[in-house]
């Protein structure tokens, strides 16, 4: 079974940094993209950012310049560096891993979501 572990939610003020990281364990084969989403109350949950196994990287209009997405993909790892921060970030984060290759199938696989609180 594969189970996606994230951390490094909290608040901050405006113009901080957090950085989140999400690590997937379980029998895995391989991942074919991970990536960040997040949800705000009362808005559907909306793609922060995403990055291929292969390092292509794709980010919301609203992060570009601000947020950066990393992999390690001998760890199964993903990370978000969070810089520039603003209220309207704040969201619960959640960890995606697609196009994942484990005994029996794969799929997609959802993390428990970390909330991220920018103050002004």
């Amino acid at each position: 079974q594969v189970q996606l572990v994230e951390s490094g939610g909290g608040l901050v003020q405006a113009g901080g940094s957090l950085r989140l990281s999400c690590a997937a364990s379980g029998v895995i084969f391989s991942i074919n993209a991970m990536g960040w989403y997040r949800q705000a109350p009362g808005k559907q949950r909306e793609l922060v950012a995403r990055i291929t196994k292969g390092g292509s990287t794709n980010y919301a209009d609203s992060v570009k310049g601000r947020f950066t997405i990393s992999r390690d993909n001998a760890k199964n790892t993903v990370s978000l560096q969070m810089n520039s921060l603003k209220p309207e970030d704040t969201a619960v984060y959640y960890c995606n891993a697609d196009g994942v290759t484990t005994f029996g199938g794969g799929g997609a696989y959802w993390g428990q979501g970390t909330q991220v609180t920018v103050s002004s």
